[in-house]
Formats: C-alpha cells, structure tokens, sequence
C-alpha cells in the first residue's frame, strides 16, 4: 500500500511538474524579454527547482570517458565482466599497455543509492589503479520468480568475485558493504583460498554499531525486527517488472537520509534558487549535480534488508563472534595475511567514530605492520569518500597503503609511490595502531 501511495502521488504531480518545466523554459528563455526582469527570473527560478523536487531520477551514467596517467590523457572502456541477477562487476578498462598496476575491488554500499554515487571515489583511483565495481541492480526490475537475496548471497558474490579477480587483488568497502567484506575475507583466510585480497581498506562502516552509537543505530535498537517488516517493506506494484517483489523501498530510504540533515537540505535547495535568479549557472550546476545522485534511488530486497538490520544492528553479531554465513563461521582472527586499513569520518552522522575501526581489534592475530587507521577531521558520511578532503587526504593514503602491501609491485620495486601520493597536508589524525594514540603531526 505505501509503494502504491507513493505511486499515485508521483503521477499526481505530473501535471505539475510539466507546467513548471514549460514555465521555467519559457521564461528562462534569453529571447523571452520577461526572462530579464526579477520575475521572471524569480518565476523561473522557483518553476526550475520545483520540477527538480519532484522529478523521477533513473541510474545515472558513470559518465568516466578518460583519466590521467603519467599526466597523459586515457580512454576509459566501460565493460561488464560479470552479470548476474542482483549485480554486475563492472571494469574501467584503461587504454594503455606495459603498466602493472594493482587490481582493486571497489563494493559499492547497496543501501538505497546506485553504485554511482561512488563516483568520485573511482575516479580518484582510476590513474594509478585497474578498477572494479560492484553495481548492483534496482529491485523494482527483477522478477520475483528470480532467485532471492540476502546478507549471505551479498558476501558469496564479493567472495565469486575476488575468485575472478584471482590473487593479489586489493579491496575497498564503502560504508555497508564493511561487514559483508570483512566476513567474505574472514572466511577466505580460514580457507586458506589463495585468492584472499592482499589488502582490505574499510570506510565509514558498521562493524561494531555499539561503538558511538548514531541516530540510525538506536533507530534500529528501538523497535524489533518484525516492526520493521511490517512498517517499512512494501510490494512492488505494477506495472515494474519486479511487481509483487517484497522490497526496502528506495524513497523510503532517501525519506530517512533526507529527515536527517532536512534544515541542511532545505537551505541546499534555497541556495540553488538563489544561484538561478543571479544567473551564477555554474554553481546552480554542481548544486544539480549532487541532487541529481543523491535523489537518485533504488530498491532493496526484503531479505537482505531484514537480515541486515538483525545482524548488524541488531544482534551485532559480527564483533561478538557469532556471525554465521551459510555454515560457515565468521572468525576475525583468522585474517593474518590481508592488510587491514580502517578510514572514519569525524563528523559521520551514519556510522560513528570507532565502528569501523573496530576491525582493527577484531583481527587479534593480523600483525601492526599490516594494520592502519585514520580519521579523517571535518569529514561527515559523504566526504570520506568523495569531495576535495577524500581526493586530497584520504585517497593519497590508501594508495599508498595498497602500494605497501601489493606483492608486485610493492613499495620495494616502486619507492617513489609512497613519495608521490605522501599528501602534503596533514589535517587529519593518523594513529599508531599498537597503542591507539594519535601520532604527532610533523
């Protein structure tokens, strides 16, 4: 019922909607004379930030055509190496030859947002990097009939796809995705699978939602599991492809995200009709630009969902040792060949300070020569992994980090890496994982 609602309301304000993109063409055309007069600018304005409000957004493009390597323009080749139901392994296939550069996984969080939201955090990597990404796939377009999906299907394809990859690959998980690669790692290191990652960087995830507890952990605590399946899944209706599918809805999710920071929004949106009755297109366009992705959401499975809010949130059963996927147990302890580097935000709002760098401790046997954290100073959720603090202090490091840890071409073989990515200022905090100080800044 709240999909159909929804549904109903969308098409209600379709009417709208185009009179509003007619009026804010029409007199935001330089031809109109009205168009150079304050209300017609004001008028336009307000048409142009209603119809972005209210607009339907589908999967943005990666829109990745080159990058820069050795200061020299690349070609980027957007390839799917893997499809499957719920997700594609894509490759950014880079035009050059003769470069041995180390494999990276990045797991896309599959909480609502497409895989593009990570954008930035790819292209922060492509130069010196053979990237891939996990995409994962709307809900509302898969059949029900289609097989289903939860927390031990999400780690069994990280698994599938680190297999593909094959040995001295490196991963990186963003925000949700730190528990189910924490888990797929931990069960490969027991294995002694020779394909286990050679390095592991976690950002802003939930592994120990005890840790500094968020809005949305104590949401989570709040109410039992059956009240979040009886409150916030829903049916997809048709005419989706995906019709009759239980789901997570992604407006609802975006709803919760957007109720969190609303004063911050709503002083966004007045920002951006101020930007379009100055005429100052530039700035009106990164602010479009942020909103186009941001608004940009998809639908979860129920399952999935569900079993996540229960064992992550829940149960916490990762931290407490008890986590099981398929039959196999979830033990920390067993990594001690995969690097470990932890990346938290000081101002996230989503996953406090201290629940990812919980893996740290969990990791008992993994040596502090293969440990690393930082925390990243006025970083919120978002900018740990994106933005000008992610490009200029945070991707540095981790590059540096899989450099160290890469069995080919380590810093050993490449010196001047670590040189080269060294950021060259220092405004977070690194600590000193065997005495969990910060270290003193130079």
């Amino acid at each position: 019922m709240l999909y159909l609602m929804h549904e109903m309301q969308h098409l209600a304000l379709m009417p709208a909607r185009l009179m509003a993109k007619t009026y804010g063409r029409m007199l935001g055309n330089p031809f109109n004379p009205l168009s150079h007069t304050p209300v017609g600018k004001h008028i336009s304005s307000a048409a142009n930030v209603f119809e972005q409000l209210t607009r339907r957004y589908g999967k943005p493009s990666w829109d990745l055509p080159e990058t820069m390597v050795d200061d020299v323009a690349v070609r980027i080749e957007e390839e799917v190496v893997i499809k499957r139901t719920y997700c594609d392994l894509v490759h950014f296939r880079r035009d050059v030859e003769g470069r041995k550069d180390p494999k990276l996984l990045i797991v896309a969080p599959m909480s609502g947002h497409y895989a593009t939201l990570l954008r930035g955090t790819v292209e922060a990597m492509l130069p010196d990097h053979e990237v891939y990404i996990t995409d994962w796939k709307d809900c509302r377009y898969i059949p029900v009939t289609s097989d289903r999906f939860n927390l031990g299907d999400y780690i069994d394809y990280v698994m599938d796809f680190l297999h593909f990859l094959g040995p001295n690959t490196h991963v990186i998980a963003v925000c949700q995705p730190a528990v189910p690669v924490f888990a797929a790692v931990s069960i490969m290191s027991n294995w002694g699978d020779l394909c286990t990652p050679s390095s592991m960087t976690l950002i802003g995830g939930p592994i120990d939602t005890r840790e500094n507890p968020t809005a949305v952990n104590k949401l989570a605590l709040e109410h039992p599991i059956e009240w979040f399946e009886e409150k916030v899944i829903s049916v997809v209706p048709p005419p989706y492809p995906g019709m009759m599918r239980k789901v997570y809805p992604g407006f609802l999710q975006l709803t919760n995200f957007v109720s969190m920071n609303l004063e911050r929004h709503m002083s966004s949106f007045g920002d951006l009709f101020d930007h379009l009755v100055r005429g100052d297109e530039e700035a009106a366009a990164q602010k479009r630009a942020f909103y186009d992705e941001y608004l940009s959401v998809m639908d979860l499975p129920s399952e999935f969902y569900l079993q996540t809010v229960k064992t992550v949130f829940q149960d916490h059963s990762l931290p407490k040792g008890e986590m099981m996927a398929r039959w196999h147990p979830v033990e920390p302890q067993k990594i001690t060949r995969t690097a470990l580097m932890c990346v938290e935000g000081e101002l996230d709002d989503i996953c406090g300070v201290g629940q990812t760098s919980a893996a740290l401790k969990l990791t008992t046997d993994l040596s502090s020569d293969k440990k690393n954290y930082y925390m990243q100073v006025g970083a919120g959720h978002y900018g740990v992994f994106n933005g000008g603090k992610w490009r200029r202090e945070i991707a540095p490091r981790i590059k540096a980090f899989i450099r160290e840890h890469d069995l080919e071409v380590g810093t050993k073989r490449d010196k001047s890496f670590a040189v080269k990515f060294a950021p060259k200022r220092r405004t977070g905090r690194d600590f000193d994982v065997a005495t969990d100080r910060p270290l003193r800044l130079a």
